[in-house]
């Protein structure tokens, strides 16, 4: 793919179906071109429940939700522009837990992450689309992060201090703009999706998605390698990036930490544009995408000369 010009890139990482850039996420998207994105999903930074670096440029380096946003919705507006009209981006977030030693009035509980995501979209032009449950075991919940209100010990002494288990969510917003009726619809095969694939994917609680299913699965195996502290899982992505794309086109991950949607894009056929700040993440990710680029090689040839011979 070609480089893009425009903003201050630290690095570039470029193949014939990717692009790789190490660089401040907002300022690369307002360079970008207009209806340049046919799809773009990922997971944004939750706020400040986690600090990826010491960069005053990442959005997890944050106070609090306020000025997390304030940066945050120049991308969703920078979002809307580049993605091609009626085309869609996909976001996978959760509410976060606060907790009383974090609280002005030294209560606990919840904060509506998903909800703010969602008013911060369509406040900036999108449409809301859909959301879909995504089923999280509380079991693993617990055993992984010991939460106050999953505790059995509260269940039985205190039960007012419970809570259920935390789902994620997967929210869809639309560019609803003039030209929609030029842009390619995204058409789908029954013998590749037949009736009950559909039925299955449009329960709005997706109970089959791995929460396991991700890179740093594999990276544990070495101990080089850069993991990421909340990867998006594989299976999840694929399902969104075949629901909503087409074999040949451009998916865009602004936030791609060690590259899963990348790997995800090209295995399934697509073209990936991906930004990522902080530079071991970068790092990663151009080795995932290169793997990635050599497996999917011959499938992604394969693909392009199915389109081609389609389009004609």
């Amino acid at each position: 793919m070609e480089p893009m010009t425009g903003a201050p890139v630290l690095a570039q990482h470029l193949g014939e179906d990717f692009a790789l850039y190490n660089v401040d996420t907002v300022e690369f998207t307002a360079a970008m071109p207009s209806a340049s994105v046919d799809f773009s999903v990922y997971s944004p930074p939750f706020s400040s429940l986690y600090i990826y670096s010491e960069s005053a440029r990442d959005m997890g380096n944050v106070a609090g939700d306020e000025e997390f946003f304030e940066t945050y919705r120049c991308l969703i507006r920078e979002k809307l522009r580049v993605t091609r009209p009626g085309r869609l981006t996909a976001i996978h977030v959760k509410d976060l837990v606060y907790y009383s030693n974090s609280s002005a009035n030294g209560d606990r509980g919840l904060r509506d992450f998903t909800g703010a995501c969602i008013r911060a979209h369509i406040e900036e032009g999108w449409t809301f689309h859909g959301r879909v449950t995504v089923w999280r075991d509380p079991v693993r919940e617990m055993q992984k992060a010991k939460p106050d209100g999953l505790l059995f010990k509260n269940f039985r002494t205190d039960a007012a201090r419970v809570r259920f288990g935390l789902p994620e969510y997967v929210v869809t917003f639309r560019k609803w703009a003039s030209g929609m009726d030029d842009t390619p619809a995204v058409t789908h095969d029954t013998d590749e999706f037949p009736l009950e694939v559909w039925q299955r994917w449009a329960s709005p609680v997706w109970m089959d998605c791995r929460e396991t299913d991700v890179i740093n699965a594999r990276l544990a195996r070495d101990p080089e390698a850069e993991k990421h502290l909340c990867p998006m899982p594989l299976d999840l992505t694929e399902r969104l990036v075949r629901l909503y794309s087409r074999r040949g086109e451009t998916v865009y991950s602004p936030f791609m930490g060690v590259g899963s949607e990348g790997v995800v894009a090209l295995k399934c056929g697509r073209r990936f544009v991906g930004t990522e700040l902080k530079p071991s993440y970068y790092a990663q990710a151009c080795k995932e995408v290169d793997h990635a680029a050599e497996t999917y090689a011959g499938g992604t040839l394969f693909d392009r000369a199915a389109d081609a011979e389609a389009a004609a």
